[in-house]
């Protein structure tokens, strides 16, 4: 048995390492490298691609062979004749330079054989044959073959350690460009060449005068005949388990045709799988992003949708639907319509046990074990339409319009160590209303004007509902806290109910203008505003067993129970920034200044609070290759507040973690500093990236928790 093995590990040893390198120079005739030039080897027995590669900044170029086989090489480069030649090896390994000729005008067009990978300036091209072995099924499998691209656990597609930001379909945007649905639904057999647009900027005019080196596009190029054509899949699917019948299916069908294009995406099943979970939907973006994302101002809304109790990953049962729309129509060369609907609904199931143990006995806080379980329902709509209207090269004019509505709502069952039994009830119905408007202007080569408008309209109104057991003649460990809050403590059971409400109105605008010195150099001044308006409200009532309710009184907190709160807040700024193009090096310094306006209106007094400041920001690039760069990136920034952290009143934010803001609560300032490095070597398919982040605060806004048994506030 021992000889055997020795015997089956040698012999898959020699299989695998039965291969010769190739090697060597590509260069012209002037005896220079050339860079990114394509080398290929076809097979002469089979006629398959097998090898090819891409040379490096020195011309260098690396080919893995199999030992005893004949191959026909191809060198090829943009304006110079392609090389041919029949290799044979052995079972030594080949060093060999290459010479390439300038083309004529009159020179036959070769024929080559497809290349795996082109590069064209920016632009970097992947035939998807050349990475597909039959197995491949969606988008997604392709993806993770190809050198330097990959797929991060949220799903994201990456690019040399930068994030996708936007998917196309022959030039047109797919659900505005997300990448989740299209990597996990575009079937791979339809997919002909896989496009990689670095420094991708949506807006031509702004290409040349805006940092855009983070900014990364992908298109995908269909093979030919699926124009004017319905191509896609359906997967059905049906079972049963011990507890139910199971049901699986998922529609995906698109059409693509020069003038307007199509698809639907649908996923109905009772299996666990996911298409989209709650925060993907929530996370949707639309392709919005804040006219006032660099202005070093950030002022947080906040977020009053539900706390689901699972992340739609982890749970006993999942029921999903998701049906999806997507279209985009030119009718014109100047005009582009597009726009898409998702509709998801899940219900889950879920169980969740824990045990909490607190180190410190000085605390006073009990241990607590607690089981769990909780019936989730969520129902979330989105609708997009848009507009682009490009007259000529020097205007264009932009409109979106985002709507969003949901109804969810969660029970959940808890029984803990300490409390006992508890059951509780959310709901949640928010909608939005979100606009964009942009007009970009070119009057001459040296000026341009960009003009960038978004508002949003949102309104949430949460409730909450909680009932507790209570002995009126014995003591319960909610009995301090339902004291406190001033509820009737005659009864069997404690039954709290909240209601809240949230409306939000915010205008953010900037208007740009981008003066360039030379082809090296511009200037960019932005004056800018951001106007918010918030009002909340909210009150906590106490259930009687005669079904009235009791509006209780607590004794702390100066007997505030509700909130009735109205914040406004305004941000005046100008910014001037500097770029300069310089070698490997690209600077771009600059600041801004803001005059600051925040007051918020509640218990009949006004907290007003008015200033200036100072916030520069600097940015340092060093392209070292190609496919090499080190970014350095400092800023300053000013972070606010929603108004439910100035509100005074109580707020159930659980039964057991119970708020109350603060209503003078200033701003918080950090200075942000971060570093990344990115290395992308074509000769040997190495991705090489690193992070590196420091931020510190100053007056950062926190929370301060007091415990009364296991309650928080």
């Amino acid at each position: 048995m021992k000889h055997f093995l020795r015997y089956a590990l040698l012999l898959v040893v020699n299989c695998t390492f039965a291969q010769v390198t190739l090697q060597g120079v590509v260069k012209d005739t002037l005896n220079d490298p050339l860079y990114l030039a394509n080398v290929i080897a076809i097979n002469q027995e089979t006629t398959d691609l097998e090898s090819y590669a891409i040379t490096n900044e020195e011309g260098k170029f690396k080919l893995e062979l199999g030992e005893n086989g004949t191959f026909e090489l191809q060198i090829s480069y943009v304006g110079m004749r392609t090389y041919k030649e029949v290799i044979s090896t052995s079972s030594t390994d080949i060093v060999k330079d290459f010479t390439l000729e300038l083309a004529n005008a009159l020179d036959a067009v070769e024929v080559v054989s497809e290349i795996p990978v082109t590069v064209m300036g920016d632009t970097v091209v992947y035939n998807a044959d050349s990475f597909q072995n039959g197995t491949e099924r969606k988008l997604e499998d392709v993806l993770e073959k190809l050198p330097g691209v990959e797929i991060n656990e949220d799903g994201q597609v990456e690019v040399e350690g930068k994030v996708v930001n936007k998917i196309m379909v022959n030039g047109k945007d797919f659900f505005d460009g997300d990448t989740k649905l299209a990597t996990k639904n575009i079937p791979s057999k339809a997919v002909d060449k896989i496009q990689v647009l670095r420094n991708y900027s949506e807006v031509g005019q702004l290409r040349s005068v805006a940092n855009n080196q983070d900014n990364v596009a992908m298109n995908i190029k269909l093979k030919e005949g699926k124009e004017n054509f319905w191509f896609g899949n359906i997967t059905a699917g049906a079972g049963a388990s011990p507890d139910k019948e199971l049901y699986l299916l998922q529609p995906k069908l698109f059409y693509y045709s020069p003038k307007y294009s199509l698809n639907f995406i649908g996923d109905f099943n009772n299996t666990g799988e996911v298409a989209l979970s709650r925060r993907d939907i929530r996370n949707f973006g639309g392709g919005f992003r804040s006219p006032s994302r660099s202005s070093g101002t950030s002022l947080n809304l906040g977020d009053n949708s539900l706390n689901f109790l699972t992340n739609q990953n982890n749970a006993l049962e999942i029921e999903n639907k998701l049906a999806t729309g997507n279209f985009s129509y030119s009718p014109t060369g100047s005009l582009d319509l597009s726009g898409f609907l998702i509709y998801n609904s899940s219900r889950i199931l879920s169980r969740e046990i824990s045990f909490i143990q607190y180190t410190d006995p000085e605390l006073g806080i009990p241990d607590e074990a607690t089981e769990q379980s909780s019936r989730e329902r969520s129902n979330q709509g989105l609708l997009k339409l848009s507009a682009s209207f490009q007259p000529d090269l020097n205007n264009q004019l932009d409109y979106d319009i985002l709507g969003r509505i949901s109804n969810d709502s969660q029970n959940q069952n808890l029984f803990s160590s300490v409390i006992g039994n508890t059951t509780q009830v959310d709901e949640v119905t928010p909608f939005s209303v979100n606009q964009n408007l942009n007009y970009y202007y070119t009057l001459d080569e040296n000026n341009i004007f960009a003009l960038e408008a978004q508002h949003l309209i949102r309104d949430e109104d949460p409730f909450y509902n909680a009932l507790l057991v209570n002995d009126p003649n014995g003591d319960d460990a909610f009995d301090n806290t339902a004291e406190a809050l001033g509820l009737d403590t005659s009864l069997n059971n404690y039954n709290l109910g909240q209601n809240r409400r949230v409306l939000s109105n915010q205008l953010d605008a900037k208007l740009d203008y981008y003066h360039i010195l030379n082809a090296q150099s511009n200037f960019n001044f932005t004056l800018g505003t951001i106007l918010s308006r918030q009002e909340f409200n909210s009150n906590i009532f106490q259930f009687l067993e005669d079904g009235t309710q009791f509006n209780p009184t607590p004794n702390f907190n100066v007997g505030l129970a509700t909130n009735d709160t109205e914040y406004n807040f305004s941000d005046l700024y100008l910014g001037i920034h500097y770029r300069l193009k310089t070698g490997k090096f690209t600077l771009t310094p600059g600041f801004s200044v803001h005059a600051y306006g925040n007051k918020n209106f509640q218990v009949g007094e006004t907290f007003e609070d008015n200033f200036f400041r100072f916030l520069p920001d600097f940015e340092t690039r060093i392209q070292f290759k190609k496919s090499e760069a080190l970014t350095l990136r400092y800023e300053m920034r000013n972070q606010f507040t929603d108004v439910t952290r100035l509100a005074q009143g109580l707020v159930l934010n659980n039964f057991n973690n119970i708020q109350f803001g603060e209503p003078d609560l200033q701003n918080a300032l950090s200075h942000n500093v971060s570093l990344f490095y990115s290395s992308f070597n074509l000769f040997n398919y190495t991705n090489v990236f690193a992070r590196a982040a420091y931020t510190s605060n100053i007056d950062q806004i926190r929370s301060l928790t007091n415990f009364e048994s296991v309650i928080r506030t």
